[in-house]
């Protein structure tokens, strides 16, 4: 199942250290998040995820600008812990998902920052258009998992101006923020 938003957190899987070998990771969708949260009329927030979504990640320690990160999401998957609320979000008036089942994210760059975290700038496909983003991204950690295989966990958060992919909001609802956890396993 290709589909995912959140695009934003899946500059995390850049954050590897200087520990990491130039490698290619599937992400983990088993231990993986896409989750967002977005103002419910300047009084609280709505929280939910995205229950579908895959990507992968190619990271270079020795050259971490060419390292890379594609990410899918299923915007039919979304999922905020209320059937009704679901279909409204999901619905034309605002994600579309009908119309727009899937969104992607394609890194373009990839920065490390002072702190060691690193700054990933990609091309966001959400609602119909592209748009660059900008997601701040940090390495949870890595290594050998009890199976044999050799895993990385990241996290990255970003914000999406809704109205600059084309969505009709208004009052405080103008923006989603994206907070992406996963794993990635090494091939």
């Amino acid at each position: 199942m290709k589909k995912v938003l959140i695009a934003s957190a899946l500059s995390a899987v850049m954050a590897l250290p200087v520990s990491a070998i130039a490698a290619d990771y599937k992400i983990d969708t088993t231990h993986a998040f896409v989750n967002f949260k977005v103002s419910h009329l300047g009084y609280s927030f709505i929280q939910g995820r995205f229950n579908k979504f895959e990507g992968n990640f190619s990271y270079d320690k020795a050259d971490v600008a060419a390292s890379s990160i594609t990410f899918e999401v299923d915007t039919t998957s979304l999922d905020s812990n209320h059937a009704e609320r679901d279909k409204h979000l999901k619905g034309s008036k605002y994600i579309g998902a009908d119309k727009y089942s899937t969104a992607t994210f394609v890194s373009t760059s990839i920065a490390e920052k002072a702190d060691g975290g690193l700054t990933v700038t990609g091309d966001m496909t959400f609602h119909g258009v592209t748009k660059p983003i900008v997601v701040d991204a940090k390495l949870v950690g890595e290594g050998d998992d009890p199976w044999g295989n050799y895993r990385a966990g990241l996290e990255g958060t970003t914000r999406l101006e809704l109205a600059e992919f084309g969505m009709d909001v208004k009052g405080a609802s103008t923006y989603a923020d994206l907070d992406i956890v996963f794993e990635g396993i090494r091939q």
